[in-house]
């Protein structure tokens, strides 16, 4: 993955978020509410959400939620050994099925790293 596939995900999923918004939908509106609230700093920090939200994204095998979590973790100051780590426990809670996964997350991850350079 490319640092322009990275921009471009980011472009994407700013886009259509926001013309999904813009179909005044009620309850999608409210979900979108939740899913913001649901990671800020609570009981856990949202540092520690986010990477729980990586691991849970991981194992439903959502390459999209992957990547989401995978640049709040690295916006957030996540090291390469404790995204590591998380990816240990996705792939131990998802099983091998989740190595295609990993793939595309550790190539996000050093796309990441290659574009604060």
């Amino acid at each position: 993955m490319s640092k322009a596939d990275v921009k471009d995900f980011q472009q994407y999923r700013q886009k259509m978020n926001e013309r999904i918004l813009e179909g005044d939908n009620k309850v999608i509106k409210r979900i979108f509410n939740l899913d913001t609230n649901t990671y800020k700093d609570g009981e856990l920090p949202e540092v520690t959400k986010e990477m729980i939200g990586l691991a849970t994204s991981m194992v439903l095998k959502c390459d999209d939620c992957v990547f989401y979590h995978l640049q709040r973790c690295y916006e957030l100051g996540v090291t390469k050994g404790q995204v590591f780590e998380v990816f240990s426990i996705a792939n131990l809670v998802g099983g091998t099925i989740i190595i295609p996964h990993l793939r595309k997350a550790v190539e996000f991850w050093e796309s990441l790293e290659e574009d604060s350079q």
